[in-house]
């Protein structure tokens, strides 16, 4: 189905939850090319209202009468067959997508760089995006949260390249043409939609077989089913470049360090000394994310210690290790690690930033299924927290009733550890926090849902004490 859209500027394209991060950016794509672009959701935030700025226009709600005069019609994965405005369409024989049949087109003519992972996406595609834009590259490029560089997740750039964010749910990435394919990482994920590992692991090599034979996988052979799809690859005599700590990876990095809210490292490529590389972002896997950005750079030409200048003013993306506040000594931190690699990577690199400070972890589960799937990995995550205040599980596509096995307070009585709190509310969370915490403190909140709210409130605490 993908190959057969043809966009022109002529038509009127409606969105079907129009402020959804994956949704929003290809409107704002659109847009910026001159389309009409319409779009409805229940949610109104700051990409809508950006989006209406630019010309869009946003409805609030939904309703049948919303398609009326669109050609075609690009709906979220949460949208079902038998919401109204799909009804209308259908009954309309207007043209219904997801995003899976339409990003081919929205990059045809491009040299599309997809970074897909089950952890590092929206970095990797963010720091990526960032060195491209500081050495003249002019990309566009999609990103599933806000570069906190340009303060947008889309933008359409004069240049040849165009860096999207891979996104493995609902197969979202199988709808790309990539000539370069990165692999941050690969583990088990997303157990409401991959019924098996085989199952994902399937997928991740479908996605990476689109590639051409002169297409180049970028793979972090420090995982290792990234590594079988790499060798895979090399075995059959096309392009790779592997990279990673693993000292057999072609780009390696090596010593290290950790200096004034800074990350140092020595980069290797094929066992030769290439330069010191600077990160204002802390933790091992942003190390990761960052070889990618220097990979792709010198792809395309990018001198690499020009690259490597760039990577030192990059200023991270929404909610991935994003400072929101410093008051009194007292770091609020929002991230979006809900898998248990990402948990127990970034408390570890919280520790090696902020190592005098007692750290406070704020863990909103995400999903039942996924909850269920990795239970016991979830229970040794937290090892590097001094506390652990985890809250009601975040129910997204899935339903409480359905799940009653998997709780909050079941996954406590299981969880070792010497100091750990069930927040039933998030005013339960925020008035933990008040009654316990002291300085020097670091509160970092992991969520892929809406737990950012318990920071904001606690935000607001601590500014009234301070004022």
């Amino acid at each position: 189905m993908a190959n057969s859209i043809q966009f022109n500027p002529e038509q009127h394209i409606h969105f079907i939850g129009i402020g959804g991060t994956g949704l929003s950016a290809i409107a704002r794509i659109l847009v910026l090319r001159g389309y009409q672009v319409s779009g409805s959701d229940l949610n109104m935030n700051a990409q809508t209202e950006e989006l209406q700025q630019l010309g869009a226009t946003i409805f609030h709600g939904h309703h049948a009468d919303y398609v009326q005069g669109a050609d075609l019609i690009i709906r979220s994965s949460a949208i079902k067959d038998t919401h109204p405005e799909v009804i209308s369409a259908n009954e309309q024989d207007i043209p219904v997508y997801k995003r899976f049949d339409v990003m081919s087109a929205i990059m045809e003519g491009s040299l599309t760089v997809a970074i897909a992972g089950t952890h590092g996406k929206t970095t990797t595609t963010s720091m990526t995006t960032h060195v491209l834009i500081e050495t003249q590259q002019h990309p566009s490029y999609i990103i599933g949260s806000v570069m906190g560089n340009t303060g947008r997740n889309a933008d359409v750039g004069q240049g040849r390249t165009f860096v999207v964010e891979a996104d493995e749910y609902d197969n979202m990435f199988h709808g790309l043409n990539p000539q370069i394919a990165v692999l941050t990482s690969l583990e088990n994920d997303h157990p409401d939609f991959f019924a098996t590992p085989n199952d994902m692991m399937q997928s991740f090599t479908k996605f990476v077989d689109k590639l051409p034979e002169d297409g180049l996988l970028i793979g972090c052979i420090d995982y290792e089913l990234a590594q079988t799809l790499a060798d895979k690859r090399y075995e059959a005599g096309l392009p790779v470049i592997t990279y990673g700590f693993n000292p057999s990876a072609d780009w390696n990095a090596r010593n290290v360090r950790y200096n004034n809210g800074m990350t140092y490292y020595d980069l290797f490529v094929k066992d030769t000394f290439q330069g010191t590389v600077s990160l204002a972002l802390p933790a091992k896997y942003n190390i990761l994310n960052s070889m990618v950005a220097l990979i792709v750079a010198q792809n395309e030409g990018v001198d690499l210690q020009d690259a490597i200048d760039a990577l030192a003013t990059f200023k991270g993306a929404g909610r991935r290790f994003d400072i929101r506040a410093e008051i009194d000594n007292i770091v609020i931190v929002d991230d979006y690690a809900h898998h248990p690699t990402a948990i127990k990577n970034t408390l570890e690199a919280t520790r090696q930033r902020y190592p005098q400070h007692t750290l406070w972890s704020i863990w909103q589960p995400h999903t039942f299924s996924r909850t269920r799937s990795l239970w016991n990995s979830y229970l040794e995550a937290f090892s590097d927290a001094h506390h652990v205040i985890v809250t009601e599980i975040y129910p997204s596509r899935e339903k409480a009733e359905d799940n009653p096995d998997i709780t909050t307070e079941i996954f406590l009585s299981d969880l070792e550890h010497s100091s750990k709190f069930h927040a039933k509310t998030f005013k339960s969370a925020v008035d933990i926090l008040k009654q316990n915490v002291t300085a020097p403190a670091v509160i970092i909140i992991m969520s892929a849902g809406d737990a950012p709210l318990i920071g904001i409130e606690y935000q607001k605490y601590l500014e009234a004490q301070s004022s």
